[in-house]
């Protein structure tokens, strides 16, 4: 079942959803890279509110690198499944943590963003965290929980697309929860895109340079 365009149509249904929002001077877009910052950059327009990435790196599992069990974020903290010490060990998730931090690193910097830009942007806000899907939620808990350590006053996922069951259990780890579309069955986001091409470091880079000027 294919709903969205592409992920820049998804970012103006999600816009639509959130127009309360609109050139509120307390409220940041926080696009989780990468496929997030697209949607979240025709939220940010749309709004006219400033556009912060999230870079969050998942831990996928020995056996399926793309099933996640875990995430981790900017600071280095890891967030984990309620399975991932049945699947694997604590020595294969340290050792995964430590490589997706230096990678965390690369991007930052990469993307031009310092520590101090994320707590400057996200201190005392409202923080809309946006990314094309969601599955299991992992990535998303791990960005919200970054965010509150930097200030957030509030913090809202806004997504295109999640199974219903996990939008209804996200509630318990942000203060809203918005979405355009959740389904009792689901497999995978890409299936609710025509377009679901990977998005690079270059485009993501690009539309961060777009949006400051």
């Amino acid at each position: 079942m294919v709903i969205f365009k592409d992920r820049a149509e998804a970012g103006r249904m999600l816009a639509e959803k959130l127009s309360e929002y609109k050139g509120r001077e307390d409220a940041v877009v926080c696009g989780i890279t990468r496929g997030g910052v697209v949607v979240a950059a025709e939220v940010a327009r749309i709004l006219s509110l400033p556009l912060l990435p999230v870079v969050m790196k998942k831990i996928g599992a020995p056996f399926n690198k793309e099933f996640a069990i875990g995430s981790v974020d900017a600071d280095g903290n890891v967030y984990l499944s309620d399975e991932a010490m049945m699947i694997t060990s604590s020595n294969y998730i340290e050792e995964e943590a430590e490589r997706l931090r230096d990678e965390i690193k690369e991007k930052l910097e990469y993307y031009g963003v310092k520590g101090e830009v994320v707590e400057r942007m996200a201190k005392g806000k409202v923080c809309i965290v946006v990314d094309d899907g969601v599955a299991t939620g992992l990535t998303t808990v791990g960005a919200s929980n970054y965010l509150k350590r930097k200030g957030a006053k509030k913090v809202v996922l806004a997504v295109p697309v999640a199974p219903a069951e996990s939008a209804d259990k996200l509630k318990e780890h942000f203060d809203e929860v918005v979405v355009v579309h959740a389904p009792q069955q689901f497999y995978a986001v890409s299936q609710f895109y025509r377009n679901f091409e990977q998005v690079s470091d270059e485009e993501v880079r690009r539309i961060l340079e777009e949006l400051k000027s």
